[in-house]
């Protein structure tokens, strides 16, 4: 491959506009040569906005993946296609940055993973709360050891009022679910991540539709006119993997908490334990005495030698575009997404069936 690196974006609404499409653009390697989406519009704007000269605009994703030219392909549509157009870009030749959730279905998620070994190219998923300095620091700690055996830990991902009432997040046939395979998938890969344990043995779930939908219930994005039937306001899991660990898992859009944690983890290791909320705080005993120390972080702390002041996002992609050129490993597997989604959908299952979900 050259040092330029060529990308097709498939899905141009606001995940694209908002995140990929303005950090693509900061990179000097990337071009923005293709856009496609159902709503031809909407990808003639990206391309206006954000293309290189000369850019094309397909209303069929398949036209772009039939462009011999492009190198990468950004795919930003809703949960239900992601693996279809994964599979068909991996199958063309590509290299695909898939936004999170992996797939709507397990079975999807393991389809992409396996198409990506068997062609070669790379695949990573969109979960960008791995690139926050927290999140980095956390875990440069515990490849250290510096928490000891992580042995029981929570995935936080609840809003008190926070459902997103726009695009199709209520819809259940598109999206799968809602705040487990919403924001819990965030909040379960960062905290899997962190430990370092991708090895479920079983899980326990429950889902609630207890503040939604048409009932006037006040949101930050505005009444739920949804189906009732269509997705659940809030979803939990208890997790324990192979080795012993414990993981508690817990999403919603909306619940009576006053204290609401989005994208957060709290970690208890033999060594040491961790929590972020404003601020990483680590905690343990020392020479006989408990401790407990905040980590500063957004300008606040010595990070000048860095030399780089970079948004998560921003990184993200960078360093995906990086392992593209470099021929490296993405930050995030396919296979390690793969997980997330199997454990989603575990809770799911075990909600559904009243019934602890085994893994083989």
């Amino acid at each position: 491959m050259s040092d330029r690196v060529r990308v097709g974006m498939i899905g141009c609404g606001s995940i694209a506009m908002g995140k990929h499409l303005p950090s693509l653009a900061k990179l000097e390697q990337v071009e923005l040569c293709a856009f496609s989406d159902m709503a031809p519009e909407r990808a003639g704007q990206a391309a206006e906005k954000f293309g290189a000269p000369g850019a094309r605009v397909y209303d069929d994703y398949r036209e772009l993946l039939a462009d011999p030219s492009i190198d990468v392909v950004h795919i930003c549509t809703p949960n239900d296609s992601h693996a279809e157009v994964s599979v068909a870009a991996l199958e063309a030749g590509k290299h695909v940055m898939c936004e999170k959730p992996m797939a709507k279905t397990a079975a999807d998620a393991r389809r992409m993973a396996e198409t990506a070994r068997r062609t070669g190219r790379k695949l990573t998923i969109g979960y960008n709360n791995r690139f926050r300095p927290d999140s980095q620091f956390m875990k440069r700690m515990c490849e250290r050891g510096e928490l000891g055996d992580i042995y029981f830990a929570k995935a936080h991902a609840l809003r008190r009022r926070g459902a997103p009432t726009w695009g199709v997040f209520l819809d259940k046939e598109k999206q799968g679910g809602g705040p487990l395979i919403d924001i819990g998938s965030h909040a379960l890969d960062l905290t899997l991540w962190l430990m370092n344990n991708y090895e479920p043995r079983v899980v326990l779930g429950t889902a609630y539709r207890k503040l939604m939908p048409g009932n006037g219930t006040a949101s930050a994005g505005g009444s739920w006119e949804a189906d009732p039937h269509a997705v659940e306001d809030s979803a939990f899991g208890m997790i324990v993997m192979k080795n012993g660990a414990t993981l508690m898992l817990e999403s919603s859009w909306a619940i009576n908490l006053l204290d609401p944690l989005e994208a957060r983890y709290t970690l208890c290791g033999t060594e040491g334990g961790a929590d972020v909320k404003d601020t990483l705080r680590l905690n343990g005993e020392m020479h006989g005495r408990l401790f407990a120390n905040a980590i500063q972080f957004d300008g606040k702390g010595a990070d000048f030698a860095q030399g780089r002041k970079e948004s998560m996002q921003d990184k993200e992609i960078r360093l995906w575009i990086e392992a593209v050129l470099n021929d490296t490993e993405p930050v995030v597997t396919p296979e390690q997404a793969c997980v997330v989604s199997e454990i989603i959908e575990a809770v799911y299952e075990s909600n559904l069936t009243g019934k602890a979900i085994y893994f083989d």
